[in-house]
Parts: C-alpha cells; structure tokens; sequence
C-alpha cells in the first residue's frame, strides 16, 4: 500500500513538471513572437494591425478590450471626442511605451505625464487633446482615452 502511493506521489511530481515545463516554453514562444512583430512592423512582417476604435488616430493594444458601459464618445463627421474606458491584464510599462510610440506615429505632440500606479499622459495635436489615464487594478489594467477639441478662439460669456 504505501508504495502504490510513492508510485502516485512520484508521478503527480513527474506530470507537475511536465506541464509547468509545457507552460514556460509556450510563454517564452508567445513573448518572443510579440517582440518580432514589432520589430517587423514598418517591414511587412506578421503583427496584428493596428485597432482604432472611435477615435481614428488614437491606437488601441488588441489585448484591451472596450467597457461599453463606461464610456461615452461624441461623433459628428470628420469629428469625435469623449472617453473611451478599456481594461485588460497588460503590464503598465509596456501600456506606457505602447502609448508613446503610437501616439508619435500618429502624429500626437507629448507633452507631459504623471507615472506611478495611476499614470496619466498627455498629447496634443492641432485641434485636439488627448488624456490617457492607465490604473493598475488587481487582476487587470483599466485604462480612460480622454479626447477633448481644443478651443482656437475663446468664447464671450
């Protein structure tokens, strides 16, 4: 009796190890396919395409997904602002330089940012502003897309 147990023991010890074996290598591939993609990107090579969702110039990393309650965007042609709520389990420096790089490519103009675990950046363009507000929960990351019209002349009143 007690060596049918060891033989129990011994292979649950034996399928532990496989299978954390099986989880680190198929993380490893996943990771390294991300860093190839970026490096790829401007060359043609596979990588998920960019994902705008209301607002055209502001991209969103695929691993985010849309909280519909939460946000509210005002649309007329040729013209949208408001806020976009998105939350998914992203790490907040790789949200952060994400943000950076795209928002460049897209022609948004830095202008400063807060980093701790609530960060918030901000970029401007010609006639509009964007606030990008990234808190760090628990169990996921929830992220605020702010984007406001900038006001050329100031109203009277």
């Amino acid at each position: 009796m007690k060596i049918a147990k060891q033989h129990r023991m011994t292979w649950m010890a034996a399928g532990i190890m496989v299978s954390v074996f099986f989880f680190m290598l198929s993380g490893c591939a996943y990771f390294n396919k991300g860093d190839k993609g970026a490096d790829d990107e401007g060359q043609g090579g596979n990588f998920a395409p960019p994902i705008y969702y209301d607002f055209g110039d502001v991209r969103i990393p695929e691993e985010l997904e849309v909280d519909k309650d939460a946000s509210f965007v005002y649309r007329t042609p040729g013209f949208s602002a408001g806020v976009l709520v998105l939350q998914g389990r992203v790490e907040l420096y790789s949200l952060i330089a994400f943000f950076e790089k795209s928002m460049a490519s897209d022609s948004w103009k830095f202008i400063s940012s807060f980093k701790s675990p609530r960060t918030i950046m901000l970029f401007h363009k010609k006639d509009r502003w964007c606030i990008i507000n990234i808190t760090e929960r628990k169990l996921s990351t929830l992220v605020e897309i702010w984007v406001a019209p900038t006001l050329e002349k100031p109203t009277a009143g």
